[in-house]
């Protein structure tokens, strides 16, 4: 696709205006969206999560924290609260009492109290997969006409409900 205001080069970046409930889409090459003024270069994008946590930590944290490194990764503390991210799942052992500390400030608990998943029951799955089943065998007789066949599949929809 080419450029809306050059006609040149190809159109790499791509802006929808909205005005008067009128949306306008845009398509222009690096050279004039930099004319327009358009950023083009892409900023590494933080995470909120790390900012949340950058920000209790360094309200609550200790001096010499952010000094400890996981054994395989290389990651720190402090690259947590910046990116919200850990380097690796080996970072979760390494970090655990400063873990512990930061969900305890942020949630009062270190522990999960909420809902847990339960599986369903299989009969549960089965019978909704019967009625899934025969809704659409109702469907498609209803739409070849066959009304007979019909009511039979909505009374034992019926029963099944």
């Amino acid at each position: 696709m080419l450029c809306d205001h050059c006609r040149e080069r190809d159109a790499v970046v791509h802006l929808t205006q909205i005005e008067n409930n009128t949306v306008t889409q845009i398509h222009l090459c690096e050279q004039c969206a930099a004319a327009r003024g358009v950023e083009t270069t892409v900023a590494e994008v933080k995470h909120p999560l790390g900012e949340l946590l950058h920000a209790v930590q360094a309200q609550m944290a200790p001096a010499g924290e952010g000094e400890e490194r996981c054994e395989f990764c290389g990651a720190t503390m402090a690259d947590f609260r910046a990116t919200g991210r850990w380097g690796c799942p080996r970072c979760y052992v390494t970090f655990e009492s400063s873990m512990r500390s930061l969900l305890r400030r942020l949630h009062g608990s270190s522990q999960h109290v909420g809902e847990r998943y339960q599986v369903p029951q299989s009969e549960v799955v089965e019978r909704t997969a019967k009625l899934a089943e025969l809704r659409e065998r109702l469907r498609r007789a209803i739409e070849t006409e066959q009304f007979e066949l019909a009511a039979d599949l909505r009374d034992r929809i019926r029963v099944l409900e």
